[in-house]
């Protein structure tokens, strides 16, 4: 068990094209995204944390825990600031929570070549396409996430990964790892799942 990274699922979002439903909860090869992802990484880390502001919708899950933006309505970002406010480890692994196929191995090889790189953020790139919301993010980031959420505007996450000087570790772009990064955008992603 990793015991000095959270685990974190970002299960919040205004889901505007699935009408408002949330994502983790949509069922894919007949089981709720969460539930799925969950299996994986409960495997994995010893402190998992979800963070979404509708918490009535996780019910099942609150042996884990819940927790929800602190500052609302300002993306995925407020909910890595969230997540760190409530972890009790040194980092948080920052999953998005519509990516039904998170694969075990992967995310290992990321934690170890975190520990070794000694970044304070570490975002995983495949060719030139970077996922950092399968990242790993230091809480030493906080006071600069709180920082940049109050003063800008545009608070996209890749605008806050340039400004706080973000490693990146190439992958091999194979089956597996797109496979691994995958993620819902539309109803349509379902039905070609």
């Amino acid at each position: 068990m990793v015991n000095d990274i959270s685990g974190v699922i970002l299960a919040g979002g205004d889901n505007k094209r699935f009408n408002g439903i949330t994502k983790s909860n949509l069922v894919v090869e007949g089981e709720i995204i969460i539930s799925r992802m969950l299996e994986v990484i409960s495997s994995i880390f010893d402190e998992i944390i979800i963070v979404t502001n509708t918490p009535e919708e996780f019910t099942l899950y609150t042996r884990y825990a819940i927790v929800s933006d602190l500052f609302k309505n300002t993306g995925p970002l407020a909910g890595i600031h969230a997540a760190i406010k409530a972890s009790n480890k040194k980092a948080v692994f920052v999953f998005a929570g519509d990516m039904p196929y998170l694969d075990r191995d992967l995310i290992m090889n990321q934690i170890d070549l975190y520990r070794k790189s000694g970044s304070r953020i570490l975002v995983p790139k495949i060719a030139n396409f970077i996922e950092p919301l399968h990242a790993i993010y230091n809480n030493s980031v906080l006071n600069e996430i709180e920082s940049f959420l109050t003063e800008n505007s545009n608070r996209a996450v890749w605008r806050f990964l340039i400004m706080a000087g973000a490693d990146y570790t190439q992958m091999d772009e194979t089956t597996r790892s797109k496979k691994a990064f995958l993620n819902i955008n539309s109803p349509s992603d379902i039905d070609k799942l």
